[in-house]
């Protein structure tokens, strides 16, 4: 793909806008984020704090630690740490410079009681109303759609900020539009690495010392750990193993950053770790793991854009189906084998549920990648799933729309009842 093509620099633009380090979880992270703009827009510690969001967000942040804040969980604490001890010009990592004596007094502050917590009733899919009053003034602080939208600032009824929403959800992203598989084929195969290398760089740094952080075994369910002490040192327990150990330590609260993927740390872990614990094992150059995570991550992007950023649908199944591409072409696949590795992965999970963030999520992760190599290795032996079979359509594109619309319209009343149960 030549430069002057106008798919080029929006690919990098792509990257760029998903490609970002978070510490933590990214929904709490994002009611913190909120919450340290309200503080700072009202110019004190709020007398009371109204956190108001959708489904989504409550089912994504009720059950995961959030760092910093002495293992507590869920929306109050996130709220809490971003007031107290929140930089909010640092976006998702908004809480990663709290200081040892601002985490007591994160506690103290929601021992007062000032906070609560409610169900957003004209709620979009992704959407977080922070509402704080103070010394005589009140504010409004609101994020919709994606982890960094701040769409409203009001103080004392003034809008110091504010952005007309239309349709259901973003999505409608014109970079991400021009996003195919065979486009993202040509770009990863041709781009100067020099324009990607920085973000690629980061990604490999952050995101490998997370995985070696949960390979201690104490985090969460030690999901990694469990699968090299059970099944041995080979590369695909390893690409396995070091993608569920990531989200073992981040789930459980580790203040170590990740680079995320479609709004999410999890699948950030899993389009990358796979790839380099695969280029490793082969040797192959800097040059070449550049290119195989070019296609991992947008793969893996292109998957999620038709699928939105929060459903039912687990995003670990999309994103270990794109490592799943970026891994066969570090073994020097083509466009054909990394098609047909994407529909067989695709085919093999799809479907699986998001409940929540959780330390679950480390072994929903590791199936998702397992599935990819199986989904690998099929193609490899020139065995494929075919047009007709279930969901699966004949041509890639077909596919990943088909499963988006199974996981943006077909589950969302799967969506409700998981958000009932988890609340009963």
């Amino acid at each position: 793909m030549q430069k002057t093509d106008p798919r080029y620099h929006a690919y990098i633009r792509v990257l760029e806008n998903h490609l970002r380090a978070a510490m933590g979880c990214t929904e709490p992270i994002a009611i913190a984020y909120a919450s340290a703009l309200a503080r700072e827009t009202l110019g004190q510690l709020p007398e009371s704090v109204q956190v108001l969001v959708s489904g989504n967000i409550i089912k994504n942040a009720k059950a995961v630690t959030v760092p910093n804040t002495n293992g507590r969980k869920g929306i109050e604490a996130a709220c809490a740490a971003g007031i107290v001890a929140g930089d909010a010009h640092m976006e998702l990592q908004v809480i990663a410079d709290v200081q040892p004596e601002q985490i007591a007094q994160i506690d103290a502050y929601m021992q007062r009681g000032v906070i609560t917590v409610g169900l957003k009733s004209d709620a979009r899919l992704f959407d977080i109303l922070i509402c704080a009053a103070g010394g005589g003034h009140t504010v409004r602080v609101r994020i919709a759609d994606r982890h960094t939208h701040v769409v409203e600032i009001a103080r004392d009824g003034v809008s110091l900020l504010c952005e007309e929403l239309s349709g259901e959800d973003i999505g409608d992203d014109p970079d991400e539009a021009l996003l195919t598989i065979e486009g993202i084929y040509d770009f990863a195969d041709t781009c100067d690495t020099a324009d990607v290398c920085g973000l690629l760089d980061r990604q490999i740094a952050c995101n490998t010392a997370i995985a070696q952080e949960g390979l201690t075994g104490r985090w969460g369910a030690s999901i990694g750990r469990i699968l090299l002490d059970s099944f041995g040192d080979d590369v695909s327990v390893r690409a396995c193993a070091y993608a569920a150990a990531g989200s073992d330590a981040r789930m459980s609260g580790c203040e170590l950053p990740v680079v995320i993927n479609s709004g999410s740390g999890n699948q950030g872990l899993t389009v990358s770790l796979p790839v380099i614990e695969y280029a490793k094992e082969r040797g192959v150059s800097r040059e070449k793991l550049y290119r195989a995570l070019v296609i991992s991550n947008l793969v893996a992007i292109r998957e999620k854009s038709t699928i939105g950023c929060l459903s039912a649908y687990c995003g670990a199944i999309s994103a270990g189906c794109a490592s799943g591409a970026g891994i066969a072409y570090l073994d020097g696949g083509d466009l054909d084998l990394i098609n047909h590795t994407i529909v067989n992965g695709l085919a093999i999970l799809s479907g699986t549920i998001c409940d929540g963030a959780k330390p679950s999520c480390a072994a929903k992760i590791a199936s998702a990648v397992h599935a990819a190599l199986m989904g690998y290795r099929m193609a490899l032996a020139g065995k494929e799933f075919r047009g007709g079979e279930g969901i699966i359509k004949k041509g890639v594109e077909n596919t990943i729309a088909s499963v988006g619309r199974l996981g943006k319209d077909g589950m969302k009343q799967t969506d409700q009842e998981i958000l009932r149960i988890m609340i009963e």
